[in-house]
């Protein structure tokens, strides 16, 4: 699903209209009637105290609505307009005339108005700022919001949170009203995917309101949002006349002293993944406790006892990860470092090995291009520097792309992965997989569909969401507190499963209940 900025959306609106021949406020109708759909759907009439509150401009216009067509269905409604500015657009104010007309008269606030009594057992639909917004809301907004974030009613937003900004890190976080659950329209935005951004949407759901079909075809974005449907498109079923032969070797090269289990989590999340050989290359005190633990593997052992010293030389014919445990000693820096400048073909790179690059900045040029990078943040801030927020961040991350001909995945709550000059945001996960050892699983996991054949960035999209679905799949069962590393490795049969039979594999749902709405803590 493609991401869009904001003249991408503005464009969007422009082209629909022209293609359907209609003025604005037709669509603006059917957006928020969907809006309004969806509330009803779910209350179904309930007794709710429901609070609208309403900018000026055409966010404010969809808000109004809404409330109109909660009035028509026998909600229990209050309606605020937030003046915070003189400046009303045409469509808002067609719809306030329309909303009068039913007898319903909002309540203007402004910097001297009192603040509204809003319960825990209420319900806010929040469309004052959508996503024009390009500078901090007055400081009586922002008590507003604040006061409204206090409240514990359940938040809906319309399209954006208010407060926040397409492009930019809010100054601070106090002027967002946060959203329990955003109903945005025609394309989901970069913002609620950022740790910084996202924080203020709690859930999302994107409303279909007829964009211009052609030009949404037609439309190249610099974000794409992964999801289900099209992980079951990468997918490549096995065929009946294989052999092990044909679904690659891989060498998991890391390992030290109390950090072989880093380099067992990897192998094993390789033989999930379907390679068909896996070797695991550790120094010597990692021979007897991966030959107990993984029966299924081959290990080979450098020189040193407790870390590496030496790195193998014959590596042809294998797909290669490396960095998980290795440790970054001097010796194994040195041989590392030396090892690496004889590579040509892609390898993924993981924790230590990214970490000793960081000591080394000259040598990422060893790199070999078409490499996968799978830094967490830490690694990331020691590979790129500091940055003030995420969209430098991703600057920085997008340069380092372009200078190595790389693949970099930025991990988080949404796994960013970066090609070319296209990045792709992972759907799949959840915060049980803040965890020892999730990183190892994932690298193990990419290197195998890599061994298979899978080309870099479709085993980088695929490995991504089949570890983060793995973690979902076994959050399920044994809640997210209690996720492990080798939980999630329990969970990459039946992920696979999943894109093989054609099955539902989206995320169960958990947005707001029908009847009384009681926000969640």
């Amino acid at each position: 699903m493609k991401i869009l900025d904001k003249e991408q959306i503005y464009e969007a609106d422009r082209q629909t209209l022209s293609a359907e021949q209609i003025p604005s406020e037709v669509l603006m109708e059917r957006a928020a009637s969907l809006v309004f759909d969806w509330l009803h759907q779910r209350l179904q009439g309930a007794p709710v105290n429901i609070h609208v509150f309403c900018g000026i401009g055409n966010n404010g216009g969809d808000g109004l609505v809404v409330a109109r067509h909660l009035v028509e269905h026998g909600y229990r409604i209050q309606v605020y307009v937030v003046k915070y500015s003189e400046n009303r657009s045409d469509d808002f104010l067609l719809n306030l005339e329309r909303l009068k007309e039913r007898k319903i008269r909002p309540e203007y606030l402004d910097g001297n108005s009192d603040l509204p009594q809003v319960g825990p057992t209420d319900l806010i639909v929040d469309a004052v700022f959508g996503i024009g917004l390009n500078r901090p809301p007055d400081p009586w907004v922002s008590n507003l919001f604040e006061h409204l974030n206090n409240s514990g009613a359940f938040i809906l937003g319309i399209d954006m949170a208010s407060g926040l900004y397409m492009d930019k890190v809010p100054e601070n976080a106090r002027p967002v009203l946060r959203s329990d659950h955003l109903l945005t329209f025609g394309a989901p935005k970069l913002v609620f995917f950022l740790p910084q951004t996202g924080e203020h949407v709690r859930q999302f759901e994107v409303l279909d309101i007829g964009l211009d079909k052609a030009f949404m075809d037609g439309l190249d974005t610099a974000y794409e949002l992964l999801l289900p449907a099209e992980m079951k498109l990468l997918y490549r079923p096995r065929k009946k006349f294989s052999h092990k032969g044909t679904y690659g070797h891989v060498l998991i090269l890391g390992g030290s002293h109390g950090k072989i289990g880093a380099v067992g989590l990897g192998a094993r999340a390789a033989l999930l993944s379907g390679a068909g050989l896996v070797t695991a290359c550790v120094p010597e005190c990692g021979y007897v406790p991966l030959q107990a633990q993984l029966p299924e593997i081959m290990v080979w052992t450098t020189p040193g006892q407790r870390e590496h010293t030496e790195f193998p030389e014959q590596t042809e014919g294998h797909t290669i990860a490396v960095g998980m445990g290795l440790g970054t000693s001097q010796k194994t820096q040195h041989a590392f470092l030396s090892w690496l400048s004889n590579q040509n073909d892609p390898l993924l790179l993981d924790a230590d090995a990214l970490n000793i690059l960081s000591m080394h900045p000259d040598a990422v040029e060893a790199i070999p291009p078409g490499s996968i990078l799978t830094p967490h943040p830490g690694e990331l801030r020691r590979l790129i520097g500091p940055w003030k927020d995420d969209f430098e961040k991703l600057q920085k991350a997008q340069e380092l792309v372009n200078t190595l001909k790389c693949i970099l995945l930025i991990k988080g709550a949404h796994t960013l992965i970066l090609s070319g000059n296209k990045t792709y945001v992972n759907s799949s996960g959840n915060p049980g997989m803040a965890t020892a050892g999730s990183g190892d699983v994932l690298s193990g996991l990419i290197t195998g569909l890599l061994a298979q054949g899978y080309p870099p960035v479709e085993a980088a999209i695929l490995g991504v969401f089949l570890h983060g679905r793995a973690g979902d799949l076994m959050a399920y069962e044994t809640g997210q507190e209690a996720l492990t590393a080798t939980g999630i490795l329990n969970g990459i049969s039946a992920a696979f499963m999943e894109l093989a039979g054609g099955g539902d594999i989206s995320r169960p749902s958990d947005a707001l209940p029908r009847g009384p709405v009681k926000r969640r803590e």
